[in-house]
């Protein structure tokens, strides 16, 4: 049997799972980058010491903090006490390194060129020259903090990049589970059940809605509250207040919202406490105009076996309030299709017909998807290691 031909969704999924692999790549080689240039400058360091660099990057910031401080009053004809304190300074911080310390010939050569009875700009421009061969210590320790940072940020993107394809995989995983369905199975076995007890739920609470006292679907939606799969926003405090002392809450719904608009002397005919049903109803309109049967319905592909078992048992008890026999019925004939045998094979093919469309479902039986969820998780798996790599000290290969 040929492949199928490459579809536009073919070439648009192949381009996201390309530009994803690509990302991964950039973010392995940044890594590998990055910890060779903290390694390099590691190295370095360990090579002359790390004590010993930076003993001489300490002195020599403190011997060009002295140049600075005391160019202007130590040289030519100024303070002599300036000049005085400079000397004691920093003769006595070349004299009190150790030998052992590098660029110690420059330190010295920089205290000779200072050790003199006047001291003019000139000296102190050559005494920094002189100083020159210890800065390459300081720019070792400025440039492993760089290099620090650079791989610190290089493990923060490929944090980043690891996480958008874990998530990528998941969603691509689940839609391979789709691979071995029979698309021809019965799903209407389940949607027609489901679909009746919807539109029946859906009637009997738009006429206990449009009819029943405020006070009752407000005892409802109290009652609800004791059902966490029946997933009905609890109803305000102030109108619980309404419905527990305003004789208003005796009219239905709609009507109350029709009196909320009246003017207050139109209002004052209609309702018992006017300024009650101004300050509670009017104000949570929108709460009460969204008030719909949609909680107790059940969605389409179903939920697994356990959970519509258990959402039918809390559905039934707030059906008895207001519905018809019939439907409650029927929404036990929904619980009952969860004992089929075949119940969870029906729900999976329910699923691929709502989530996957034809394209997609070529894109499964042509083998495509498969090899592209292998690309990312190869991709996945070769980024993680190289974070690994880096985050251990070592390098990436």
């Amino acid at each position: 049997m040929s492949e199928p031909e490459p579809t536009a969704n073919d070439a648009e999924t192949n381009a996201e799972a390309d530009a994803l692999v690509a990302e991964a790549e950039a973010r392995i080689e940044a890594l590998r980058a990055a910890r060779e240039r903290q390694d390099t400058v590691e190295s370095r360091i360990d090579d002359t010491g790390e004590e010993a660099v930076v003993d001489a990057a300490d002195a020599y910031r403190k011997a060009l903090r002295l140049l600075d401080n005391y160019e202007e009053s130590a040289s030519g004809t100024g303070d002599f006490q300036a000049y005085v304190e400079f000397q004691d300074r920093f003769l006595g911080l070349v004299e009190e390194l150790p030998a052992s310390v590098p660029a110690h010939d420059a330190f010295e050569a920089a205290a000779e060129r200072m050790d003199r009875r006047r001291l003019s700009e000139d000296h102190f421009e050559s005494a920094r020259e002189d100083l020159e061969p210890a800065a390459e210590y300081v720019d070792l320790l400025d440039r492993r903090e760089d290099a620090k940072e650079a791989l610190s940020k290089a493990r923060r993107d490929a944090k980043l990049r690891r996480r958008d394809l874990d998530e990528e995989i998941e969603s691509r995983a689940e839609t391979l589970a789709f691979a071995d369905v029979d698309l021809d199975a019965p799903v209407e076995t389940l949607r027609d059940p489901i679909e009746a007890y919807n539109d029946a739920a859906t009637a009997d609470f738009e006429s206990f809605y449009e009819s029943a006292p405020m006070s009752a679907v407000v005892a409802f939606l109290e009652r609800a509250e004791s059902f966490p799969l029946v997933e009905y926003r609890s109803p305000p405090r102030d109108l619980r207040e309404f419905v527990a002392d305003s004789p208003d809450a005796a009219e239905p719904i709609p009507t109350l919202l029709d009196y909320a608009e009246y003017s207050g002397s139109k209002l004052d005919h209609y309702a018992a406490d006017p300024a009650a049903l101004q300050t509670s109803v009017a104000v949570h309109r929108t709460y009460l105009e969204r008030l719909s049967a949609d909680p107790l319905t059940v969605p389409l592909p179903p939920p697994s076996a356990g959970t519509l078992r258990r959402f039918a048992g809390e559905a039934i008890s707030l059906l008895g309030r207001f519905a018809a026999e019939e439907t409650i019925a029927q929404l036990r004939a929904v619980r009952d299709l969860t004992r089929r045998d075949d119940y969870e094979t029906l729900r999976l093919v329910a699923r691929a017909h709502e989530e996957l469309d034809e394209a997609e479902r070529e894109r499964l039986q042509s083998g495509a998807a498969a090899a592209e969820l292998e690309r990312l998780r190869d991709a996945r798996d070769r980024l993680a290691t190289a974070l690994s790599d880096a985050e251990s000290g070592r390098r990436g290969d």
